[in-house]
């Protein structure tokens, strides 16, 4: 095993293993492979790499990729098929813009926003709202320069992309294509989970989410023919629970329990969902009995967050309104309501169990992902890790809510869905990829953060962070730079390892 120090190193060391490497931008694909030039910093790494990866027949390959522990060959193999295939479209542009005998060349235009389908390498987030200061107040900005990691293809929470850039009959022949795909897949007598969750990762479309994230989260089984007895003696094990403990919420030993909980959920949001009274009692449910059937935690503030996903996505199915955040729950059947809230109780139970640590005693789970954040980011930007500490802003003192809510309490409910699909298609999504989606997040505000200088200015600013207008285009760009970060320090969490 290697050395604490000789991790440390790990990115200077192997620079011909991170993929930003293999996409220096050439107009031919060398014959044999080209050794990447030594850097010494993670700031020159990045200036060294260029765009390289385009949308197209190579999607699979790359979502592939995003789901599995790649090694060099395969590094090698996709990157070289990737390359081929970009240079042979450039050249086939460029004989098709080559100006006639006596045509002059147009001057350039600006540089075309990045499709919400494409599948690309992102350059760095922190760079993406600063690189273009130009640029329209919105707050999806797109990317001009890709670099060193795949970017997923974005997939609204209504199965929606944006109409910007492509004509609507290409975007919809996408979605219904990709659509297609995950039927196909669904529809087999048995569903191969590990192709569900390569396809997933860059996004599932509305209609297939509430089964896909019931089999991604092993709630249900791949087989389809054991599905419905599944569901019915899982939804009567739960009622059995709540006939069974239910009333006891009154007694002495779960009165606070039973109070905590009914004093958290209206602070929950989307409050329009949140206080109607059927849901109101559905949550109250939920949590009650979750927090009984695991003493070794119990019921800890945060874990109430983690219900409102689950309950949005399955709801779905029975409401036609765009807007959940103000659907009308009265209006679903009693029959429904029952079937969702089991549903919920047990899918968010499932995510629970790979989390536990979070909500014990003392939340240790929690405070050591706030220091295994806090080592990454040292070692990704250390300008902002030192702006942080010359401020004497712990990282404690803002992320620990982003770990005890898994980023829900900082991003819309429509963004914290997005992402979650990803999250359930990568191995220890909810933790350890947590982790980096976290680092990403910290340094995507790298100009606003360096920009503060007065302590109470930069942790209100890290407490509330402007996103209240974030889209999948925002959560796409987060998720490629957290994924390009977990392949160029996947060592990082090893140095808090017992």
């Amino acid at each position: 095993m290697a050395s604490d120090g000789a991790r440390k190193q790990f990115w200077k060391r192997s620079n011909s293993k991170v993929p930003g490497s293999l996409l220096k931008a050439t107009p031919k694909v060398p014959t044999t492979p080209v050794k990447a030039k030594r850097v010494s910093t993670f700031q020159e790494f990045e200036s060294n790499t260029s765009d390289a990866w385009d949308a197209g027949e190579d999607d699979d390959e790359l979502l592939a990729m995003a789901a599995e522990s790649l090694n060099t060959e395969v590094v090698m193999e996709t990157a070289n098929r990737v390359l081929r295939n970009h240079s042979q479209r450039q050249e086939r542009h460029k004989l098709q813009e080559a100006p006639g005998p006596e045509q002059k060349p147009k001057p350039l235009a600006e540089p075309p926003l990045v499709p919400s389908g494409d599948l690309r390498l992102v350059k760095s987030v922190s760079e993406s709202h600063t690189s273009c200061p130009a640029e329209s107040a919105s707050d999806s900005v797109p990317l001009q320069r890709s670099q060193s990691l795949p970017h997923s293809a974005t997939v609204a929470l209504g199965g929606t992309s944006d109409s910007s850039t492509l004509g609507s009959s290409v975007l919809s022949e996408r979605e219904a294509f990709r659509l297609d795909k995950f039927k196909q897949l669904l529809a087999g007598p048995n569903t191969d989970l590990e192709e569900l969750r390569k396809l997933s990762w860059s996004g599932i479309p509305k209609p297939v989410r509430p089964i896909t994230w019931k089999l991604l989260s092993g709630y249900l089984p791949a087989n389809v023919d054991r599905r419905p007895a599944t569901l019915q003696r899982k939804q009567k094990e739960y009622f059995a629970f709540i006939e069974h403990y239910y009333d006891s919420r009154n007694d002495e030993a779960h009165q606070d329990t039973y109070r905590q909980i009914h004093i958290d959920i209206p602070r929950m949001s989307p409050e329009a969902l949140i206080l109607q009274p059927k849901v109101t009692e559905i949550f109250e449910r939920i949590l009650f009995i979750w927090a009984i059937r695991h003493p070794a935690s119990g019921y800890v503030q945060g874990i109430n967050d983690l219900v409102t996903p689950f309950f949005v996505v399955f709801i779905c199915e029975y409401i036609e309104q765009e807007d959940v955040d103000a659907a009308d729950v009265s209006r679903v059947p009693a029959d429904v309501l029952r079937n969702v809230e089991a549903d919920t109780y047990w899918c968010m139970s499932k995510l629970l169990d790979g989390i536990q640590d979070n909500y014990t005693f003392a939340q240790p789970g929690i405070q050591m992902k706030v220091k295994m954040l806090e080592e990454l980011v040292s070692r990704i930007d250390e300008q902002v890790h030192r702006h942080l500490e010359q401020h004497e802003v712990r990282y404690l003192q803002f992320a620990f809510r982003w770990m005890n809510n898994l980023l829900m309490r900082e991003v819309p409910l429509r963004c914290t869905v997005r992402l979650w699909d990803t999250y359930q298609s990568e191995p220890e999504g909810f933790s350890r990829f947590h982790l980096y989606v976290c680092a990403a997040f910290l340094v995507r505000w790298r100009k606003e953060i360096l920009e503060e200088r007065d302590f109470q200015e930069l942790l209100l600013f890290l407490q509330n962070l402007p996103t209240a207008q974030w889209g999948d285009e925002d959560i796409s760009l987060l998720l490629a730079e957290a994924y390009r970060l977990k392949f160029a320090f996947a060592d990082a969490p090893n140095h808090y390892k017992k």
